[in-house]
């Protein structure tokens, strides 16, 4: 009984890894540690690898919160690059649906980037989407911004009229009172070329209204 479960579990594990070779239900990984790190750069190797089953086992394990995943890996080239495989916790034999893979992959991205040092780009997970970066929202609205800019300009255009109109009349008063100014001394001018051809002692009391009175 014992020899029939090994040999189960023998074959098992043996057809999902032959899925994996042939890529069925699996996606591939692509690694560029030495673009993203240059001299920092660290080696790839099994402990590494380690790791990255570790990483893709807590995604899944944390996005459905069910029992622990087997992460099988294959094709692995020297150029950092292979294929996985995520079977099912239930039935070993059958590979998770890729829809789930990319949810809970998509859903820990950020963690499994910060655990080799990389990012979206120089991890690539071949067949699913990166993930977007939060869109940055100003704490000022626009709508707000926008129409802060056009209740100045309206306060700034009302300023410059009510100065503008306040110039004017000063300057209307101003060119009025040195009119009436050179009026006043246009008549006094008058009276007194009027005194001067009349003989006798000039009353300039009355010469506004050219009146003279001799004594």
């Amino acid at each position: 009984m014992l020899g029939t479960f090994l040999v189960l579990l023998y074959a098992g594990a043996s057809l999902a890894q032959n899925m994996c070779e042939m890529g069925y239900g699996g996606y591939k990984v692509r690694l560029s540690i030495k673009t993203a790190l240059g001299d920092q750069a660290y080696a790839w190797n099994e402990n590494e690898m380690f790791l990255f089953r570790a990483t893709l086992a807590f995604a899944m394990r944390k996005h459905f919160n069910d029992n622990q995943y087997n992460i099988l890996v294959c094709n692995e080239t020297q150029r950092v690059s292979f294929h996985f495989v995520v079977t099912d916790p239930r039935n070993p034999n059958v590979p998770m649906e890729k829809v789930q893979v990319e949810k809970a992959v998509r859903a820990s991205r950020h963690r499994i980037n910060s655990a080799f040092l990389l990012s979206d780009s120089t991890l690539e997970f071949l067949g699913i989407p990166p993930t977007l970066a939060t869109p940055f929202r100003p704490a000022t609205p626009p709508w707000l911004i926008a129409f802060g800019v056009v209740i100045g300009a309206v306060c700034a255009g009302i300023i410059a009229m009510l100065t503008s109109s306040l110039v004017q009349r000063r300057r209307q008063k101003k060119g009025k009172e040195e009119e009436d100014g050179e009026e006043e001394r246009g008549k006094v001018t008058e009276s007194s070329m009027a005194c001067d051809h009349v003989d006798g002692v000039c009353n300039r009391a009355f010469s506004d209204d050219e009146r003279l009175t001799k004594m």
